[in-house]
């Protein structure tokens, strides 16, 4: 019986398939199942042992009783088709339906059978026999569950963590042979050594071993070694002590490419050896990619530089010998036409016109087109700072000059910025107090580059208002024209001052964007102001009114490398001041002062820097001259240590009354880390009643800063004390503001 149940699927599957076909699905099947469950198939048939039939052939064919000759025929009849064999069934089904049943038989199999006239009959549920079934289920709090406990699987290998080391061999000699540190590269980009030195699984490492294999063969590559042989494998741990695999690369480098030709094909050019005399790739040395770049890299800025400003470099060609070693390098270059400056024209969201465009350009209609000329007028254009976006492409108009070359229209494309910006600022110094300052400018109110500027401080001891008309880049690049009037109340131990003030100038500055090497302004200014100080012949502080008109020149020159935070260069700015007061007649004086500073780097992280400064009035007494115009030293930006214009000649309420002369020095070690930074300091100086230094009775104050670097400049926190303390004079002063002291 249980041979029959075994086999009574097959044979299902037998009464359904056509004939021949379920043996060769059930061997399908077969084969399948063996190679699902892995067990190997015998590639060719075993000899089977030799039996004993149970009974001949002959013997079974004599059982089996022959068939009788209508049966015979019955057999050789063809079959019927399908719809004669339906046509069929249905007259016998309808026969069976109209005869009557005979006495004593069976009804048509189409009558109902049922005793109740019904020829359907709904079937309850079957009875239950089972007891246990019909028992009642036992309450919840007595029900018991037994847990069912399975068997803990072992740790599946493969999520065992494994650990590894990195080892290379055979990258020595090509080491050697370049100027780069090939195996330092590898170590930068490896994916077995940003693994840190573990992996899930061995498999793990295979990957990435693999993955290092393809990263050495490109580094080799990149330095002229194109067939390298390379390998790895994975070590098992060389000791119980050190239980780490380790994932081994091995290389041959091979042979080490080298030119053996160079093919530049380009048109002639002016001059004939432009293109030969930068090209710094030589025959006979290796092929190293960065080379190469960098040699086709040269020739992009070179040919622009010298006239042809649609030079295009296209795809190289290098052909490899590998039985040689020797490759043919083949680089197309597209010169273009010889180009020289014609006009500019302009279009977009338009700041400015074409006209400007050309007062801000350093080149003149006929001039060789020259790139580097073109990137100094994109950057004039952004320090204007009224464009958000900006380009300057040359474009060609296919007029001739006359030697060969033709003119090149450099257009600008122009999307302007908003015009209006608010600004503020905040400082804390002592004997200055708190000052705030804000500014409202709009940078265009008066095209092209007209601006008008609304400043305001309000502190604790200052307090004032100001108009200025500023046009810059006026009818020249880099000159600026401003007007400008201003109120200002001052409130020192030195003076107390209601100021007015009106002054044009013109000058050259530098910007943060736009640091300039010389600077310059000239201009003139007239003065009016009331100002309270102490009056020896009265023997108390009095007010008095002065007003004063004079001329005003300056000239810089500056070599450091950035504006607000220098670490190396030097500056030096004069400035010279013909003014006298307009009271009863005119009494000329001259006001001049001379500022120097130096920085010089030591290592990366270190700068040393020192400044000084020298003033003198000459040509007037020192009363006559307005406290507001004398010298005076003392403060964050002259000798930290000390109070704000607290240094100098003192009246007999201890109050600093200014002088006609003044000297200072200071140095400073600057140390930055990342965007943090601590300076130590000394300063020293002292102003005097004379009109000239008198390198006495020098003050010297000391101390430590921090710095916060920003995107815009430091912020600087100063805190100094006095060295020699005087009575009177504070332990401690305080200096916050935006920028280096010096």
């Amino acid at each position: 019986m249980a041979l029959a149940l075994a086999a009574s699927p097959a044979l299902a599957q037998d009464a359904t398939d056509e004939p021949g076909e379920a043996g060769a699905q059930s061997a399908t099947a077969e084969s399948e199942d063996l190679r699902a469950g892995d067990i190997p198939v015998p590639t060719a048939p075993e000899t089977l042992p030799e039996v004993e039939p149970i009974i001949t052939d002959s013997e079974f064919n004599e059982t089996v009783p022959a068939l009788a000759p209508e049966d015979d025929a019955e057999l050789r009849q063809p079959l019927e088709s399908i719809d004669a064999f339906e046509r069929r069934l249905a007259a016998e089904a309808a026969d069976d339906a109209d005869a009557e049943p005979d006495e004593g038989g069976e009804e048509p199999l189409g009558e109902p059978a049922l005793a109740d006239g019904d020829t359907t009959e709904e079937i309850g549920d079957a009875p239950v026999r089972d007891a246990e079934l019909t028992a009642p289920l036992p309450p919840l709090d007595s029900f018991e569950v037994t847990p069912v406990e399975f068997a803990e699987s072992e740790a599946d290998p493969a999520d065992v963590k494994v650990s590894y080391k990195t080892r290379i061999e055979g990258l020595e000699s090509a080491d050697e042979e370049t100027e780069t540190d090939l195996e330092g590269q590898f170590k930068d980009l490896s994916a077995l050594r940003d693994g840190d030195g573990e992996a899930a699984n061995v498999a793990m490492v295979s990957a990435r071993l693999t993955e290092d294999s393809a990263l050495i063969k490109s580094i080799l590559a990149s330095e002229g070694w194109f067939s390298p042989a390379v390998t790895t494998r994975i070590d098992p741990a060389e000791n119980e002590e050190d239980p780490s695999l380790r994932a081994v690369i091995s290389v041959n480098p091979g042979t080490r490419y080298t030119f053996s030709d160079i093919v530049i094909e380009a048109d002639p050019t002016e001059p004939p050896d432009l293109i030969s005399k930068n090209f710094a790739i030589e025959v006979g040395e290796p092929i190293v990619a960065e080379r190469v770049q960098g040699a086709e890299a040269k020739l992009s800025v070179v040919l622009p530089e010298n006239g042809y400003p649609f030079a295009e470099v296209k795809q190289r060609d290098i052909l490899l010998d590998p039985d040689t070693g020797d490759g043919v390098y083949t680089l197309p270059v597209s010169v273009g036409p010889r180009s020289r400056f014609d006009g500019f024209s302009t279009d977009g969201d338009l700041a400015f016109d074409a006209e400007h465009v050309e007062v801000l350009a350093r080149f003149e209609r006929g001039e060789l087109y020259d790139s580097r000329k073109v990137d100094d007028l994109r950057k004039a254009l952004i320090a204007t700072g009224l464009l958000s976006t900006v380009s300057v492409e040359p474009k060609r108009t296919g007029e001739a000059v006359g030697d060969g070359t033709e003119y090149v229209r450099i257009d600008v494309q122009q999307q302007a910025g908003p015009p209006r910006t608010i600004a503020g600022s905040a400082g804390y110094a002592a004997g200055e107090g708190i000052t705030l300052k804000g500014t409202w400018t709009h940078r265009n109110m008066f095209p092209p580059e007209g601006a008008l500027i609304v400043d305001g401080i309000a502190g604790t001891q200052q307090q004032g208002a100001g108009v200025t008309f500023r046009r810059s880049n006026a009818g020249k690049r880099d000159r600026t024209f401003e007007l400008s009037a201003e109120a200002l109340r001052a409130n020192y131990d030195a003076f107390d001052a209601y100021t007015g003030r009106l002054a044009a100038r013109i000058s050259r500055d530098s910007t943060p964007l736009w640091q300039k090497r010389i600077t310059y302004a000239y201009g003139v200014q007239l003065i009016g102001t009331a100002e309270r100080s102490y009056d020896f012949e009265a023997g108390r502080k009095n007010r008095r009114t002065y007003y004063i008109g004079g001329l005003t020149g300056q000239l810089g020159l500056d070599t450091s490398d950035d504006l607000l935070n220098p670490t190396k260069g030097f500056r030096v700015t004069a400035l010279v001041e013909p003014e006298g007061s307009l009271e009863d007649g005119f009494s000329p004086y001259v006001r001049a002062r001379l500022d120097a500073s130096a920085y010089y780097p030591v290592g990366d992280s270190f700068v040393l820097a020192g400044r000084v400064r020298f003033g003198t009035i000459q040509g007037a007494d020192l009363f006559d001259i307005a406290p507001s115009r004398r010298f005076y030293a003392g403060g964050g930006g002259s000798v930290r240590g000390f109070g704000y214009q607290k240094l100098g000649p003192l009246d007999p309420e201890g109050d600093p009354i200014g002088g006609r002369s003044l000297n200072e020095a200071a140095a400073e070690v600057r140390y930055r880390f990342g965007n943090f930074g601590i300076v130590g300091f000394v300063d020293v100086g002292q102003s005097y009643a004379e009109t000239t230094p008198q390198f006495s009775d020098l003050r010297y104050g000391v101390g430590l800063g921090g710095r916060f670097y920003t995107n815009f400049g430091p912020m600087r926190l100063d805190v100094a004390t006095p060295i020699d303390r005087r009575p009177g004079e504070a332990w401690i002063n305080v200096y916050v503001s935006i920028g280096q002291a010096f």
